[in-house]
């Protein structure tokens, strides 16, 4: 034990010890400035977190996987047959000073049968676990084998030529690469995430094919449009990436951001039930389900009668079983809104490089990997040079001999001490010492011309593999031609399809879910000055005088349903979309809501047409100026997204005179500025899917005259509608007869 010294003066405190060993200050109590406390004790650890721990580097590994993987190749784990577990983990300790469990878990998480990476290093046999599954442990390392995947033979192809550079253990026995001469971006090939000090970083993982793809791009265009070939992540536990060009373009650029991700599912129409087989990489199979638990007891979910994890040999499955009556895409739809079912993974691409963490985007991490490659492959060029010209230099030395080989055994036979052999060779044929240890060497039986001859006859081809090798390190086009090589063989050897399948905005529309709307009848007023009311039957009965704008007046109303679909064509070649429902009941007596405002348009933007739909079915009209005549499918307005607004609604190159909707082919009647009418079936017509497009010619005009109007034929309404009829497009039309004319004046 120990017992504090007796002494007088307060500010010394010293310890003794039963050995007689004595600590100046220990078990005092000082004070210190809290920046100094920071300074000397918080920040070393924090930069130790940071640089040796959570932070990865360039080539994609934190130190202890590089660890891991590099005690693994040094076992022979590459080629040969599977070692256990624990004796890996053991043998991992004499680079990673930590204890067996820390070892084991990341030996884990890199194995092939964990399915937490897209590229798994290590392949396992045995259990070790699942990524998805929370409660589903690994086996103890005693139970488990491994050995290293094929893939690690670009890791370590390299490491025995002099590519990377070597810094003794912590004991110093023996020695570690700082950083494995990957030969392809492997920091984006897998997921890696890390909480450091004050940082963190998080990346997700790139199919293998599209990433050496773009590197390939990259490294022959520094301007190559990454998305072009990066399609978005690619996870190994598949699923649907939800294509946001925007969001991902973000990514790209800045390396930070969100990817959102949902399950992939199968509707089992014999049981009623949805069997969920890939879900995100953020999510776990049990925190599904217990979130899909609490939605139901909270009445929030009332379509799910009973939900069940049936995972097995075949891989992941969540079973939920549908009460009746149930629609199992808006059940989902429901689901990826408030579980894991979807979830974000988030981006934060910070990595070491050069020993400082940086958050890049992915052609910056792309043009970093290619400058720490190209350093690789022009020290492993260095060295393949200067051991092809060691070897000439001995082969030189050999030629040399070879001129008068029983000078060099009469030298070597008169030579009194075996010490002065070499130097009388030096002397005798004008070569170097090293050059005269290998002369010297060489076995008895090898002294004949033979030999010789045999030793020496790949000299010029050697000269003539130098002189190549010089010039691949005095180019870094030739340099990046050899990596570019080497990526295309990764692709050829390891390239798989996508796991993860692209699901773009477009595409999940219909399943969004949509509230319930109330649905009742209604009476639509839009006006020409662009304002819109709703009328309910009871209001309009109560007063059918409709308060205008002065100088406005109404140029369409019909009845419909309160949950119908609206759309709203304007001057500026748009429509904007909205339901019914998004207006408030009216009442006859007011002026009603002011289309340009309540839907957010453009400045001086006005309303001209309005369209109420149930489904997409029929045609848009555009009668232009000129004469032509345009008829758009009304599908070409749909869109499986929510979008309110669509640009190029209709062509903008012609003055547009007149739209109007018709739920099928029908006959109607074009008037021009001359009074001339022009009576057509619009079955004559072709309908196109492009919104923009410029129609076909229909009634010619004469000079200053342009069409005015169209408008359905009411039938019974000309006298002689033959008059007004042609059988070829373009025609003028015909002037109204007189007695057309007065029909038209009663009407």
């Amino acid at each position: 034990m120990a017992r504090k010294k007796k002494s007088n003066k307060e500010t010394s405190h010293i310890v003794e010890l039963t050995d007689n060993i004595h600590i100046e200050g220990a078990g005092s109590l000082v004070e210190q400035p809290i920046t100094q406390t920071l300074t000397k004790n918080y920040m070393p650890y924090a930069m130790s977190v940071i640089l040796s721990r959570a932070i990865p580097e360039i080539d994609g590994f934190k130190p202890s996987h590089r660890k891991l993987l590099y005690t693994m190749y040094l076992d022979k784990l590459l080629d040969g047959k599977r070692a256990k577990s624990a004796k890996i983990v053991g043998d991992v300790m004499k680079l990673n000073p930590h204890g067996d469990s820390a070892i084991y878990e990341t030996m884990v998480r890199l194995a092939k049968g964990h399915e937490a990476l897209l590229n798994p290093y290590v392949d396992s046999k045995g259990n070790f676990g699942k990524a998805y599954s929370r409660d589903m442990a690994y086996a103890a390392s005693r139970y488990t084998e491994a050995k290293l995947a094929p893939i690690c033979n670009e890791l370590f192809g390299d490491i025995n030529k002099d590519t990377v550079d070597f810094v003794p253990n912590y004991d110093n026995t023996m020695t570690e690469p700082t950083l494995l001469p990957v030969t392809f971006p492997t920091v984006l090939a897998n997921i890696t995430t890390g909480i450091a000090v004050g940082m963190a970083s998080s990346i997700c993982s790139f199919n293998l094919k599209e990433l050496c793809e773009t590197t390939i791009e990259v490294l022959r265009n520094k301007d190559h449009v990454i998305g072009d070939t990066l399609l978005g992540p690619d996870f190994p536990g598949g699923g649907y990436f939800i294509y946001d060009r925007e969001a991902l373009e973000k990514v790209y650029e800045t390396g930070r951001g969100g990817l959102r991700v949902r399950a992939k599912y199968e509707y089992d129409k014999k049981n009623h039930c949805i069997d969920i087989t890939e879900i995100p990489p953020t999510a776990t199979v049990e925190a599904i389900i217990d979130k899909v638990v609490e939605l139901a007891k909270a009445g929030t979910v009332k379509e799910v009668a009973d939900i069940r994890d049936e995972t097995g040999m075949q891989g992941l499955r969540l079973t939920i079983d549908l009460k009746r009556g149930t629609d199992p895409d808006k059940l989902m739809a429901k689901l990826f809104k408030q579980t894991q079912l979807e979830d974000s993974f988030p981006c934060n691409f910070n990595i070491l490089v050069d020993g400082t963490p940086r958050v890049m985007g992915v052609r910056e991490i792309i043009e970093q990997w290619a400058r720490f490659r190209i350093e690789c492959v022009r020290r492993r060029t260095a060295f393949t040079r200067d051991k092809r010209a060691k070897q000439l230099h001995l082969l030189e030395g050999l030629q040399k001999i070879l001129l008068d080989i029983d000078k060099a055994i009469k030298i070597i036979r008169e030579t009194d001490e075996e010490a002065d052999v070499v130097p009388n060779l030096m002397i005798g044929f004008g070569i170097d010492k090293v050059q005269a240890e290998y002369v010297a060497e060489i076995k008895l039986r090898h002294l004949n011309r033979e030999f010789i001859l045999k030793r020496t006859r790949d000299i010029e081809k050697i000269r003539e593999e130098i002189a190549l090798l010089d010039a691949i390190l005095e180019s870094k086009s030739r340099i990046k031609t050899i990596i570019i090589k080497e990526l295309k063989a990764v692709m050829e050897k390891y390239g798989e399809e996508r796991k993860t399948k692209l699901l773009y905005l477009d595409d999940i529309a219909e399943e969004e879910v949509e509230e319930e709307i109330p649905d009742y009848p209604v009476t639509v007023f839009f006006t020409g000055e662009g304002y819109f009311k709703k009328i309910t039957p009871l209001s309009l009965r109560m007063a059918s005088d409709q308060k205008l704008k002065e100088g406005d007046r109404v140029v369409q109303s019909l009845e419909t349903t309160n949950a119908k679909e609206v759309l709203f064509f304007t001057d500026k070649c748009q429509v904007y979309k909205a339901r019914i429902s998004d207006f408030q009941d009216s009442k006859a007596s007011v002026l009603g809501d002011y289309v340009p405002s309540a839907l957010d348009m453009e400045p001086d933007e006005k309303a001209r047409y309005m369209v109420v739909l149930e489904a997409y079915k029929g045609y848009m009209l555009f009668a232009f100026g000129n004469g032509k005549l345009a008829k758009v499918e009304m599908s070409a307005y749909e869109t499986k997204s929510n979008r309110k607004k669509l640009i190029k609604a209709y062509c903008g190159k012609f003055d547009l005179a007149d739209m109007m909707y018709i739920p099928e082919d029908t006959e109607v009647v074009l008037t021009s500025s001359s009074t001339r009418m022009l009576l057509i079936d619009t079955a004559m017509i072709a309908p196109k899917t492009t919104k923009d497009t410029q129609g076909v010619a229909v009634m010619r005009q004469k000079k200053n005259q342009n069409v005015e109007s169209i408008r359905l034929y009411n039938k019974g309404e000309f006298d002689k509608p033959y008059r007004y009829k042609t059988k070829n497009l373009p025609a003028l039309g015909a002037f109204p007869s007189e007695e057309d004319v007065g029909e038209q004046m009663t009407l």
